[in-house]
């Protein structure tokens, strides 16, 4: 099967301080973390975590805002590092972002028309006015908006909703290969979610557009998605089939975060006793292991030694757990091809 995208161990380090007489900080936001878009068929991707995850980090990666500080990002068969500058412009308009903020992403002097006749006359400089606003025109429709009501309008004329909705159009504007999508509905009113989300899945499913879905949100991440990477403090613990990873989670983190979903019934709690009510201490005071044993119920000696590989639980899943030390160890190319399976 033939790979679009592939993030092959990417990490990605920040540093911080470094002043006189000050240490530099070094903050790990991703550890060697994999991820794999298929070219045909198209694929639906989610990655889930709490805050501070690594979620957005990864997703900077794989648009190509960032560079890895080790490992690295191709885009049909080529790192993005070594492309030209046609090949770069030619990746820009087939792997489109929508983020997270529907406030920050405009800028308040243009009206909101900017953003979307923009990227036409970058992309496609010689097309003819009228075909470029009927193509907007069309867009906006796709997405539950009136182009009467929308352009014309600056960003504080429109509702949150209305200014999401926007660049959601702009990044189905131009027919893209991948659509990676920050967060695209944390930020907007429940009603409009659905239309949000539906319109992503039309993308995927009337143009062929890959979608990678980030979101600390395993409710609409399970009914989106075909696959699912879970992600801890920067590092992969459990990835596979959606089905399998919400409603059978193997790795304690998972089951934690599965388990905190609110139920239909405000006579039952949820998420009792899934992690330790207080922070374990490693011994020797230092933890050169599994990053979620200080939380883990189910934390070993080893957990606190060194970190656990990505044990092959099902042809379609992985977890990074000890408790599953009998099961076989996964390669990277293993690790890759649980991304395509079906």
């Amino acid at each position: 099967m033939t790979l679009l995208l592939e993030a092959r161990g990417v990490t990605k380090t920040f540093t911080s301080g470094g002043g006189i007489g000050t240490a530099r900080k070094v903050t790990v936001a991703l550890d060697d973390a994999s991820l794999a878009i298929s070219a045909n068929p198209a694929s639906v991707i989610a990655i889930a975590g709490e805050s501070g995850s690594g979620k957005t980090t990864l997703s900077r990666l794989v648009l190509g805002l960032i560079s890895p500080s080790s490992g690295d990002i191709y885009y049909r068969g080529k790192p993005l590092s070594q492309m030209s500058r046609a090949e770069r412009m030619s990746f820009r308009r087939e792997v489109q972002a929508i983020f997270q903020d529907p406030f920050e992403v405009y800028n308040p002097f243009y009206k909101v028309d900017h953003a979307l006749t923009t990227p036409v006359e970058c992309f496609e400089p010689g097309m003819p006015k009228a075909k470029a606003q009927a193509m907007i025109e069309n867009v906006l429709a796709t997405v539950g908006l009136r182009p009467e009501e929308t352009l014309g309008r600056y960003p504080h004329q429109l509702s949150g909703g209305q200014r999401q909705r926007v660049m959601v159009a702009r990044a189905l504007l131009l027919g893209p290969s991948i659509i990676v999508a920050d967060e695209p509905v944390s930020m907007v009113d429940a009603s409009l979610r659905a239309t949000i989300l539906e319109s992503l899945l039309k993308a995927h499913v009337d143009l062929g557009a890959s979608l990678i879905y980030i979101t600390h949100d395993l409710t609409t991440a399970y009914q989106v998605s075909q696959s699912i990477l879970m992600l801890y403090q920067g590092t992969m613990v459990e990835l596979g089939n959606v089905d399998k990873v919400i409603k059978d989670p193997r790795h304690p983190y998972t089951q934690l975060l599965v388990s905190s979903i609110p139920l239909p019934d405000p006579k039952k709690r949820w998420g009792k006793g899934t992690a330790r009510e207080t922070l374990a201490k490693p011994p020797g005071g230092k933890n050169r292991g599994c990053k979620f044993a200080e939380r883990c119920p189910a934390a070993m000696p080893m957990c606190w030694e060194s970190p656990p590989p990505l044990y092959g639980l099902d042809s379609d899943r992985a977890v990074a757990c000890f408790l599953f030390r009998d099961s076989p160890v996964l390669d990277k190319a293993e690790v890759m091809s649980l991304y395509t399976q079906r």
